[in-house]
């Protein structure tokens, strides 16, 4: 048990970093404003499961998925910055028809409420091209690893999974708390600064995307 214990808390000292849990606050606060307590807490619960079901299936099928389709790591991160630079535009200059904002139609707003958990809270912004990167670079290291037990190895991945997005589940159902305090006037503030942030992270993304590329094509 203190194998496994210790398995998975190295994992949680290597992916939390990657996945930080804050910067998800943030945009969450920026994209659910205008909801009200119940929607917030589906679309925290919701974005939750996500990240354990993309952090899952970049473990278990991540490489054969890329190498099928032919994509590399550097155009998942190109990929992935050109979706954060996207978001961070319309959280700097948003829109009066914003497709984040609420409409008073029941089924549409049902239907932004899950467009949000999935994209962006879930991808890119927790489980990101880096988590899911540092993930399927980590699978080979965690099969032919000989300092866990064979067990270990099967059974950690998936229960630090787990950790990861209840970790995550808490820290957006505790923005609502956040939020009381705040007010409307900061979490305006809020989305801007982390609008301006995205832009930054997806610039960086695709710039080190462009470079990983550079860099392989003179190999």
């Amino acid at each position: 048990m203190f194998e496994l214990i210790k398995a998975i808390g190295f994992g949680l000292m290597v992916l939390l970093p990657l996945v930080n849990p804050l910067t998800t606050v943030a945009l969450f606060l920026g994209l659910c404003k205008n909801m009200t307590l119940e929607e917030r807490n589906y679309q925290a619960r919701m974005a939750s499961i996500y990240v354990f079901i993309i952090m899952l299936v970049a473990f278990y099928a991540g490489t054969s998925v890329m190498n099928t389709f032919g994509i590399s790591i550097s155009g998942l991160r190109i990929a992935g910055g050109l979706i954060i630079s996207f978001i961070g535009f319309r959280m700097l200059f948003p829109t009066q028809n914003d497709e984040y904002s609420l409409s008073l139609n029941d089924d549409k707003k049902n239907t932004k409420i899950s467009n949000i958990a999935f994209v962006p809270l879930a991808m890119p912004s927790t489980a990101g091209p880096g988590t899911i990167a540092m993930i399927i670079s980590w699978v080979s290291t965690v099969h032919d690893n000989i300092y866990f037990s064979p067990w270990i190895s099967t059974v950690a991945p998936v229960l630090l999974f787990i950790t990861i997005s209840f970790i995550v589940w808490v820290v957006l159902r505790s923005s609502s708390a956040i939020m009381h305090i705040v007010g409307s006037n900061g979490i305006e503030a809020v989305s801007r600064l982390v609008g301006f942030l995205l832009v930054c992270m997806g610039v960086q993304f695709i710039i080190n995307g462009v470079i990983e590329v550079i860099n392989n094509y003179h190999i």
